[in-house]
């Protein structure tokens, strides 16, 4: 498989496991931090959306992008990436708790256990799957302590959390809750770039 394909691939498997919120370490106020909770609480329960947008992947030396819609069905996920930098070539992996399966590569379906191990197998790649489910959510993850940076609008500017750091230029604060619409995670050499185009929940 093409490097750039292999980081589209890896990068579209960042973004399926539940999570939930830990311990923190704020760097803010009070009032700041009662307010993080409350969006927490308002979405622990948000598991049926669909989500568009664009997807950005590096890994210090290779990178590409492309188009994705992600719905998320309780625990049953599907994810579609499409871009030029694929030539063409769609990569869809879906899958829930009995196992996952990567289609789009140029060697044929692969399925595995679940999309952790599926990556490692196919990829050689070590992903944040448990993470980024909440992060895009703009959520503390349910992997150990995170510690929070707020902006000057009141909601999280920074995450730090498993040795990533993840940042939130851009929010929908129009939204109740607000949500993210721009989500960088990066942990070197690899970064993740999300631009969301659209949620809709169901």
């Amino acid at each position: 498989m093409r490097p750039v394909a292999r980081l589209l691939a890896a990068g579209l498997a960042l973004l399926l496991t539940a999570c939930a919120p830990q311990i923190v370490r704020v760097k803010g106020d009070a009032s700041l931090m009662k307010a993080q909770v409350e969006r927490e609480h308002a979405l622990a329960g948000a598991d049926h959306w669909v989500l568009q947008g664009r997807l950005g992947v590096s890994n210090g030396k290779d990178g590409g992008s492309g188009s994705f819609s992600w719905t998320q069905d309780g625990e049953r996920y599907e994810f579609v990436l499409r871009g030029p930098a694929i030539s063409g070539m769609d990569f869809r992996l879906s899958g829930g708790p009995d196992g996952a399966l990567l289609e789009g590569l140029r060697e044929g379906p692969l399925r595995g256990p679940d999309a952790a191990a599926l990556m490692r197998k196919a990829l050689g790649w070590e992903v944040p799957l448990g993470d980024l489910r909440a992060w895009v959510l703009g959520l503390r993850a349910d992997s150990g302590p995170a510690e929070l940076s707020f902006g000057a609008n009141r909601l999280p500017s920074t995450l730090q959390q498993d040795g990533w750091t993840v940042e939130y230029p851009q929010w929908d604060a129009v939204r109740a809750p607000p949500l993210p619409t721009r989500v960088y995670a990066g942990k070197s050499p690899y970064k993740v770039k999300l631009s969301i185009e659209s949620w809709q929940f169901r």
